[in-house]
């Protein structure tokens, strides 16, 4: 490598503000390839057991995965990920700032900046992850029982609080990917409806995320059957109070979204989301999303009852769905898997992944569909859905309404 390169440049400045405890900051970004790589890496001078070491959190779409670099080791990894992996990256210093920016064609250049600090961080490797949920989300936090009157997280809410931060990183990303957190997007409203929402601490996070954290104009409607807890809810939502986030009663197939005046004029949901939405229930959502014409439909299905009668035993899966537990992950798995099929098939590029830990809950699974397609032309799609249900024996699916193209989804 010519030692007189931007990328040797740029690894130079690395290792020698790591040695002179000047280093603030590395995050490399603009991956060169597509598809589950890390969309961004942020580095951090720590210490641990007295051996300084540089933290890597690397930043996938819908996870984040951490490694442990020994600082002589830092060079040649930096070298690697720079010349094959990533076309950009920026190193904070307390003396000067360093740019790295490389065009497809491989030309690239060092951009020198006033520093943003000239304080050095802690080097301590355990710092308290925050997440989104910071200061500002301690009002409702605490109308909602997650914090005490200190501010702290309650004991018996911890995995509240950690799954409501671990959504709320999930809907970052897929924010990211309907192009909501661009300086430029649009200034009008975006419109979310939160069916099933019960007592509201995803539909406040969500609220709280773009409204307080992004500052985007959002009105967000949570969506729930049982009175007492729209009331409480609405209540909260008052007390804060919180601009654009408001509650009503209703089911997810049939309730009208009178906060937003007239429902029936086309595209006017942007993102609709069903977290636990029991059995069929979880279809009628995807439904009604697909037919308000959805940017972001979320859902994380529960009690997958509909497939198990009708699922076949065919060979040479047979033997194993003799079992009654394998039997029941089998239709649970053939329930969610005909569902991101039928999402496909409806236009969106569609993901499953797990939500929360599986010790937390054995219902675990989250489908995220962006919609990117006009829907119903991929012939290839219904033909798939059409043999995945025929090797299973599956007659009929809550979704098959959707199969024909003439058929208008639930508004």
């Amino acid at each position: 490598m010519d030692a007189n390169s931007p990328v040797a440049q740029f690894i130079s400045k690395t290792t020698t503000s790591l040695a002179e405890a000047t280093f603030v900051r590395l995050a490399l970004s603009s991956p060169v390839a597509d598809g589950d790589v890390p969309q961004k890496i942020l580095g951090r001078f720590v210490r641990i057991k007295g051996v300084s070491q540089l933290s890597l959190t690397l930043r996938h779409n819908t996870r984040d995965v951490t490694r442990n670099l020994p600082i002589a080791e830092v060079a040649t990894w930096l070298a690697g990920e720079l010349q094959s992996s990533f076309r950009c990256a920026m190193l904070g210093t307390t003396t000067r700032d360093w740019q790295f920016i490389s065009d497809r064609n491989g030309t690239a250049r060092l951009v020198d900046h006033r520093p943003k600090t000239s304080a050095s961080p802690s080097r301590e490797h355990d710092q308290k992850h925050q997440g989104v949920l910071d200061a500002n989300a301690r009002d409702w936090l605490q109308g909602l029982d997650v914090l005490d009157r200190d501010g702290k997280v309650r004991a018996s809410m911890a995995d509240k609080h950690r799954q409501i931060n671990r959504y709320l990183e999930i809907v970052s990303h897929l924010a990211k990917e309907c192009g909501w957190t661009d300086a430029a997007a649009s200034q009008t409203p975006l419109r979310f409806v939160d069916m099933g929402c019960g007592k509201g601490y995803l539909t406040f996070g969500l609220w709280h995320l773009f409204h307080r954290i992004w500052k985007r104009p959002v009105q967000v409607i949570g969506v729930e059957t049982r009175h007492d807890l729209v009331a409480t809810t609405n209540q909260l939502a008052r007390r804060l109070p919180a601009d654009g986030l408001s509650f009503i009663a209703g089911d997810i197939a049939s309730a009208k979204l009178s906060a937003w005046g007239e429902e029936e004029r086309g595209s006017n949901v942007d993102a609709l989301i069903a977290l636990h939405a029991c059995n069929t229930a979880t279809d009628d959502a995807i439904r009604r999303g697909i037919g308000l014409g959805a940017k972001l439909i979320i859902v994380s299905p529960c009690c997958h009852k509909e497939l198990r009668p009708q699922l076949g035993k065919p060979e040479p899966l047979g033997p194993v769905l003799r079992h009654g537990v394998m039997e029941e992950r089998m239709a649970e798995w053939a329930t969610d898997g005909l569902r991101g099929m039928f999402l496909e098939w409806a236009g969106y590029r569609t993901k499953i992944m797990e939500f929360v830990a599986s010790e937390h809950t054995p219902k675990n699974l989250m489908i995220a569909a962006v919609l990117e397609h006009e829907p119903f032309q991929n012939e290839e799609g219904r033909r798939r859905i059409e043999r995945f249900k025929k090797f299973f024996g599956v007659a009929t699916h809550a979704l098959d309404p959707l199969l024909n193209p003439c058929a208008s989804p639930a508004k």
